[in-house]
């Protein structure tokens, strides 16, 4: 069994597929690191990452906010909690 990247659970969420990386993982329409949803597909805007960072001031942790970071790449918008 081959393990997946972070990079390709983030792609597969973008394609609205599911996949699972140790912490990050999909259903295809929602993006979860650990048990937190960080993205989520919404049908007006598209793509939506939940900005978990210290920009966002709502940081978790440094795992949640480099996933949030490779979201934020290919979402349609990302908004502050």
């Amino acid at each position: 069994m081959s393990v997946l990247r972070n990079e390709t659970v983030v792609w597969a969420w973008q394609s609205g597929h599911i996949a699972e990386a140790g912490a990050l993982t999909t259903d295809g329409a929602t993006l979860y690191s650990y048990a937190l949803i960080i993205g989520y597909t919404d049908g007006l805007r598209g793509k939506v990452v939940i900005n978990y960072t210290k920009g966002g001031k709502q940081f978790k942790s440094m795992t949640t906010s480099r996933h949030v970071g490779l979201a934020a790449k290919v979402a349609n918008c990302v908004i502050n909690p």
